[in-house]
């Protein structure tokens, strides 16, 4: 991004922060000791604040430099292949990637699991969450403590994982499918 798309947003951005606290052009100067002309072409970026006066809006609407220009919108939303990060189990005969790397801190962790004919996942021990799949090829049994079943390509499964649970391809197709767990547990 250049400088210049920088400053195209903190106008915006002050008013969305001013809109979200509610205030009005005029409280937002008041509360800064400027005028309310100077804070209007601000947003509409006829005018560049010096750092300091920006310290102060900021601090005046609850935030400050780091998380001002440190939001969400800078963390990646689109992970392709080379994203990925794959691990191979040549006892298990199955091959695990996680298609949204370092999703151990997100609230759920999606990854993509090919299995060989008569491969499986390792046995998981029960613990706190949920689990979701979708089978995108070949078929699958889903062992759950003492309970199996059977999902193939085109369905989906759900389940709490309060049992040792793991999944295994059947017949000789092998099978691919996705498998988001939450918490992130893999």
């Amino acid at each position: 991004m250049d400088g210049n798309a920088n400053r195209m947003d903190l106008g915006n951005k002050i008013r969305e922060l001013r809109n979200q606290k509610g205030l009005t052009q005029e409280e937002l100067a008041d509360r800064c000791e400027l005028s309310k002309g100077f804070i209007s072409q601000l947003e509409n970026d006829v005018t560049s604040p010096s750092i300091a006066t920006l310290m102060d809006i900021l601090q005046c609407l609850g935030t400050d430099l780091k998380h001002f220009f440190n939001d969400a919108d800078d963390r990646q939303i689109v992970f392709r292949k080379e994203d990925f990060f794959e691990k191979l189990d040549g006892d298990l005969h199955n091959k695990i990637e996680w298609i949204i790397p370092n999703a151990q801190k997100n609230m759920m962790e999606p990854i993509r699991v090919t299995l060989e004919p008569g491969g499986s996942t390792y046995p998981d021990q029960p613990h706190e969450g949920e689990e979701f799949g979708y089978v995108l090829s070949g078929s699958i049994t889903i062992i759950i403590g003492s309970r199996s079943m059977k999902a193939k390509k085109g369905e989906a499964f759900y389940y709490t994982a309060a049992a040792e649970h793991y999944i295994k391809a059947n017949g000789k197709s092998g099978a691919v499918f996705l498998w988001i767990s939450t918490p992130p547990n893999f």
